[in-house]
């Protein structure tokens, strides 16, 4: 934790969900990022917690529920999201997010040796 330098080459993907993978990148107790791949017709499901969470769609085409509004984003598009809001997504055409975390999500780094 709190690693100046983390190369993603040396960070492993875990699943996290049909045709979904993520990878965590460099954290602290503040904040976290976490590259998250999605192959086309992947559902991240509905679903809320208490962290800040913004992410920029690096690659591909996602059609995003946040709060009940739905919207369709791409490539450079940045959603942001508060704490508790219900937000899901739905990959229409293979893509890669990249998350940020306030505070770091404790949860994705529960036993793992990072």
């Amino acid at each position: 934790m709190n690693e100046a330098f983390v190369y993603g080459k040396e960070r492993e993907f875990e699943p996290a969900g049909e045709g979904i993978k993520r990878k965590i990148l460099a954290f602290g107790e503040e904040l976290m990022a976490v590259e998250v791949h999605f192959e086309e017709g992947a559902v991240g499901e509905l679903h809320n917690h208490p962290h800040t969470q913004l992410s920029y769609v690096l690659e591909g085409e996602f059609e995003f529920q946040i709060d009940g509004i739905k919207k369709v984003v791409k490539k450079g598009d940045t959603l942001f999201k508060l704490p508790n809001i219900v937000h899901g997504c739905k990959c229409l055409k293979k893509g890669v997010l990249l998350d940020v975390f306030t505070p770091h999500r404790e949860d994705f780094i529960k036993g793992k040796n990072l």
